[in-house]
């Protein structure tokens, strides 16, 4: 998750981070956890959101596709799928 324009969003490929210190998902959002302990969030709709606050006091704004996922590991790792939407708020 680069630094992009303030205010602009983004297209991004597949991404991981470990620098995620707190996410708040919007309600369209379905989970479960996998065999490796992963919890892994799939977006029910198109434009499905996530706000990200990184460690180092950046926030972002994600917005994925319908099946667009979020694997959120310990330790603060998270890796999205292709394509999403950044946007730095």
């Amino acid at each position: 998750m680069g630094s992009k324009a303030k205010g602009k969003a983004v297209r991004e490929n597949q991404v991981y981070s470990n620098r995620v210190a707190r996410s708040e998902f919007d309600r369209h959002w379905s989970t479960r956890i996998s065999q490796t302990g992963y919890v892994i969030y799939t977006a029910k709709v198109n434009g499905a959101k996530v706000d990200v606050l990184l460690t180092n006091g950046q926030s972002k704004l994600i917005a994925f596709p319908k099946g667009g996922q979020v694997f959120v590991g310990g330790g603060g790792t998270s890796h999205y799928s292709k394509p999403h939407f950044v946007k730095n708020v």
